[in-house]
């Protein structure tokens, strides 16, 4: 069987991922954590991670996207440039939920036990985070969500799992949550690396997105607040 090679964009949240991953394993990688660089280096990021790998745009058999939820410019910026892809390349889109994908990320870079349970967090406004809770089998124990923090966000869990929180919106819990009994912070910034296993496993299954219609999840409408006249 063919390898099957897939470009992944990651734009949620600052960080500006490209990477280019054959049969699930990254092969070239470029990116930064900058706030407000996505429209101006995405497609850079793009050229060159398809020049170091001395591959063709033809060559590939899907893009991914981390769909959201995140920053609503960024998710805007990478939806937008991979359906663009898609389009001209004629190629099918594949879309990973940017939570799903940190926990998947992170699987790989801390022991693990069964009463853990990875809590992503993704920085909204004020003490609001985007997140969800997932086992260590990736199976989800709460859906994705916009969650106002306080200290009883987790009583339901804490004393019964050890608690994992990371992601640029895991400082805003931090001070709740870090002198309680099995919880852990932990360092972590999004990559596109982190799609690699899971937009595999939706490309052999042909769990791709109609390029048409599909919007980021944005999990909250964009709201402008005007000044009072």
């Amino acid at each position: 069987m063919p390898n099957k090679l897939i470009l992944q964009l990651e734009t949620a949240t600052t960080s500006c991922s490209v990477a280019l991953a054959e049969d699930g394993n990254v092969i070239t990688l470029k990116e930064v954590n900058e706030r407000n660089i996505h429209a101006s280096h995405l497609t850079l990021f793009i050229d060159e991670v398809m020049q170091a790998a001395g591959k063709k745009y033809r060559d590939l058999d899907a893009i991914a996207v981390s769909m959201g939820p995140g920053s609503y410019t960024g998710l805007r910026i990478g939806v937008s440039t991979a359906k663009g892809l898609c389009f001209a390349l004629d190629k099918p889109l594949i879309a990973i939920n940017t939570l799903a994908a940190m926990a998947e990320g992170l699987l790989g870079k801390t022991s693990l036990s069964p009463s853990m349970l990875l809590c992503p967090m993704i920085d909204a406004r004020r003490m609001e985070v985007y997140t969800a809770l997932f086992d260590v089998n990736l199976n989800e124990v709460e859906k994705t969500q916009a969650k106002i923090l306080d200290e009883h966000s987790f009583d339901q869990y804490i004393g019964t799992y050890d608690l994992v929180f990371f992601g640029d919106g895991a400082e805003k819990c931090k001070k709740l949550y870090e002198k309680r009994p099995n919880v852990t912070f932990l360092d972590f910034q999004n990559s596109a690396i982190h799609l690699s296993k899971l937009a595999l496993a939706k490309l052999e299954a042909r769990q791709i997105e109609d390029v048409a219609y599909f919007e980021p999840f944005y999990l909250k409408d964009f709201m402008v607040i005007k000044p009072n006249s």
